[in-house]
């Protein structure tokens, strides 16, 4: 299993882990570019952030798990789901448009809820 970690200032390192079975081709591109670092993006219980991959829709998905770890192609942006979000239906997590899911935050994904706007994301290999 591979696993990466996702470190904000606010939930310190998250562990999660590829999902190299789902969408293959997301998971070792953001792989290959790891470490990322970025600024969060809130949009609802979603927090994303552009990253250096590109990569074309795998098997996109709108409507997603809270945890998953999604690729979103219209923005090349890495995407953290923990809840709804503006376009969910009731208590769903769904993203503006479809994402290739290539990962899950392992423990509760609630901890992502005091990430603000601006905030610095690193993502990174775990050891």
């Amino acid at each position: 299993m591979t696993r990466i970690k996702v470190w904000t200032k606010v939930t310190g390192d998250v562990e999660a882990e590829l999902l190299e079975g789902k969408n293959p081709k997301t998971a070792e591109a953001v792989w290959k570019a790891l470490p990322i670092k970025g600024r969060a993006n809130r949009w609802g219980d979603e927090v994303y952030f552009s990253i250096p991959v590109r990569v074309g829709q795998e098997r996109g998905q709108q409507v997603v798990e809270k945890g998953d770890l999604g690729y979103w192609p219209p923005g090349n942006a890495f995407c953290i789901f923990f809840g709804p979000t503006p376009a969910s239906v009731g208590e769903e997590a769904r993203a503006a448009s479809p994402v290739n899911v290539f990962g899950k935050i392992l423990g509760n994904p609630q901890v992502f809820k005091g990430v603000r706007d601006g905030d610095e994301v690193r993502i990174e290999r775990a050891e």
